[in-house]
């Protein structure tokens, strides 16, 4: 019985009494340095003595330790362009202790956020918003914005691009904006964001200080919706206007019916004594006579005339009321009244 209890004792005291293997994680920082750190399972007992290098290169002892509780744990390196490509060793020295490890900083790179944020309202009256970032052609940058106190909205920005523009914002809204930024796919993917840059804050109730930058929207925004309002109800009042006008200038035409009717004309009193005929007609009798020659009168005895024939012609006369026409001359002789009697037409 004691023996199991002593050996279950040591097994503890053992265990506890074990170093943690330490382990180094190292990253490019901005693309200006190697970070190495090897405090991920706690602040270490031990101080370690850091060296490293890259493939093909001479090892470098470690100048620069980063130090917690007045215990080493890390390490900033110094890297040159493209470095990263290729493979990096570390060494962990104490005492007789070793501890070696390869590493494949290609897409392990993490880089400031960026800064000199900038949001404003554009000519265009969408809200614009601006940053720097050190690399630009080899970085992707990510946005997101939320009004008041909703959800982040997160979107993509396109390589090279350091500006993000919210279409048409409300003007009674609070937008809040961040950005962060990675090296992108063209120059070796990195699987590391930077941090989220300081929040930029635009929208009512707009304040500048160090840690904001606001653009209020402009006066005369709210002026042309008012002067647009007035306009419309100008127009719809004009409208309505001219149509109840057109309606009393010129009266809607009654469309014509199909059926057939028999339309009665009226005319007036003076205008139907106008039709009325104003002549008189009487008969006027003309004798027919033959011309006889005196040497055929001569010769006959008494019937030197001839006789009148039953042709007749009448000449009708000229209404009471117009002139007559004295330029032609015409005899005129009387006649018995049983002539009288013969009327011809």
């Amino acid at each position: 019985m004691m023996p199991t209890r002593l050996l279950l004792f040591v097994c503890l005291t053992g265990h506890v009494l074990a170093k943690k293997t330490p382990d180094v994680e190292c990253l490019v920082v901005h693309l200006e340095y190697v970070s190495c750190s090897w405090k991920g399972q706690g602040t270490p007992e031990v101080n370690y003595t850091f060296s490293s290098w890259f493939s093909g290169n001479p090892v470098r002892n470690c100048t620069d330790y980063l130090s917690e509780n007045s215990m080493n744990t890390g390490c900033n390196q110094p890297y040159t362009k493209a470095q990263r490509f290729n493979t990096f060793y570390t060494v962990l020295t104490h005492g007789n202790e070793k501890f070696e490890k390869e590493h494949d900083l290609k897409s392990r790179v993490k880089l400031n956020p960026p800064n000199n944020l900038t949001v404003q309202n554009g000519s265009d009256f969408n809200l614009w918003f601006y940053w720097n970032q050190t690399f630009q052609n080899c970085v992707e940058s990510e946005v997101r914005y939320r009004t008041k106190s909703s959800n982040w909205e997160t979107s993509p920005v396109f390589t090279g691009k350091q500006k993000y523009c919210i279409n048409l914002p409300s003007s009674t809204s609070r937008y809040e904006l961040q950005v962060r930024s990675r090296v992108s796919s063209s120059c070796g993917k990195s699987i590391f964001w930077s941090d989220w840059s300081q929040p930029v804050v635009w929208g009512s109730n707009n304040g500048t200080d160090t840690d904001q930058i606001k653009d209020s929207m402009p006066v005369w925004t709210p002026v042309l919706y008012v002067v647009g309002g007035i306009t419309l109800i100008l127009l719809v009042t004009m409208l309505l206007h001219n149509e109840r006008l057109r309606i009393i200038l010129i009266p809607v035409v009654p469309k014509p019916s199909l059926s057939s009717h028999d339309f009665e004309f009226q005319f007036s009193k003076g205008l139907k004594e106008g039709f009325k005929a104003n002549y008189n007609e009487r008969a006027c009798p003309v004798r027919e006579y033959t011309y006889v020659s005196r040497s055929e009168s001569e010769s006959s005895d008494s019937s030197g005339l001839s006789v009148a024939t039953n042709q007749t012609d009448c000449s009708v006369s000229i209404a009471v009321n117009e002139p007559e026409d004295l330029s032609v001359p015409f005899t005129s002789s009387t006649a018995s009244p049983e002539e009288k009697q013969q009327i011809t037409v």
